[in-house]
């Protein structure tokens, strides 16, 4: 099932080729374009080995160039987009309609079109119908076929996700989670900012979805896996982390490339756990602090100047074929 909606006026050829089945989408509705994509991290997985350096705008000519051309040789291509966090008032940003404009700016400019867009969640800053509205609205300037979201916990304040699901949780399952292939890769978009105590949890039914969505796979077949909250103890003290994602990450062991990217943190963060990697995404709201540097996950007003350095966007590539995933996060400055 899936969680997205469609920013074309009217379908497709592709579209109608045959009804959403068991994952939602036909492999031929996201078989469109070549490649994926995202700055400030770039890693490659080949052979089970993570190889990877930080970019940035002083990058050298040929790294850029080394880049296009993977890019270009690519089969699939994607956006991760975090914490938009619309309705959002504070000397942290005074305009996060702006800076998130900005954002959708950059994904149009990036010289192809995205086969689909991910906000991995905080689309909202407090749940509104009106700020869901205006973030729907703004998602449809993205010059891409397909936008797909998980929900933070500002998209669940006081109802329990219920105003989130009715805009964007059409298709999905229990509280919103849903899976869907394309190009040899299996996604996995999780929920775990609903029930919350102080950590992110999943809870059984969504575990037991996992397990029987990932049954009948090969362990070569690459997963890729959203959520808002990081499924690894980033930093438990301020509930970054999941509670229970460790029956979770054993379901996915056996597989020989696994991909988790997450919002939530405001902040870019890699790590990685034998066939596993987690990719923490930053935001185009406000920059958060560092773990522990500060007394609370707070908003932090930086120069005006500077804030453009912690907001950014992520692109994906990956090329059927090849073992190989290629993440880049990019700078709105």
């Amino acid at each position: 099932m899936t969680g997205y909606y469609d920013n074309h006026d009217s379908a497709s050829a592709d579209d109608a080729e045959r009804p959403a089945a068991e994952h939602g989408m036909s492999r031929r509705q996201l078989m469109r374009h070549a490649g994926w994509f995202g700055g400030a991290v770039v890693l490659t997985v080949a052979s089970g080995e993570v190889i990877s350096h930080i970019a940035d705008s002083r990058e050298p000519d040929s790294m850029t160039a080394a880049g296009a051309t993977a890019a270009a040789n690519s089969s699939l291509r994607f956006v991760q987009v975090s914490d938009s966090h619309i309705g959002f008032q504070g000397p942290a940003n005074t305009d996060v309609v702006g800076s998130f404009t900005e954002a959708i700016n950059q994904v149009n400019s990036l010289g192809f079109r995205p086969d689909f867009v991910m906000h991995s969640g905080d689309l909202t800053h407090l749940s509104t119908a009106g700020q869901f509205d205006q973030v729907k609205q703004m998602l449809t300037g993205m010059q891409t076929d397909r936008v797909f979201t998980v929900p933070g916990e500002h998209d669940s304040i006081g109802d329990a996700g219920r105003a989130y699901r009715k805009t964007f949780g059409m298709g999905t399952l229990g509280d919103g989670w849903y899976s869907f292939d394309t190009h040899g890769v299996h996604f996995i978009a999780l929920v775990n900012t609903l029930s919350l105590e102080k950590l992110g949890h999943l809870g059984n039914d969504q575990i037991d979805f996992v397990r029987k969505d990932i049954a009948g796979l090969s362990s070569d077949t690459p997963i890729v896996v959203f959520s808002h909250i990081p499924l690894f103890a980033m930093y438990p003290k301020w509930g970054w982390s999941t509670d229970d994602a460790l029956k979770v990450i054993a379901l996915l062991r056996r597989f020989s490339s696994v991909t988790c990217l997450n919002g939530h943190v405001h902040q870019l963060f890699t790590k990685t756990d034998g066939n596993i990697t987690f990719h923490s995404a930053t935001t185009t709201a406000y920059p958060l602090p560092k773990p522990g540097r500060a007394p609370a996950p707070t908003p932090q007003v930086v120069p005006a100047r500077q804030l453009k350095d912690a907001l950014g966007i992520r692109t994906v590539g990956y090329r059927q074929g090849d073992r190989e995933l290629a993440i880049k996060d990019q700078r709105l400055a």
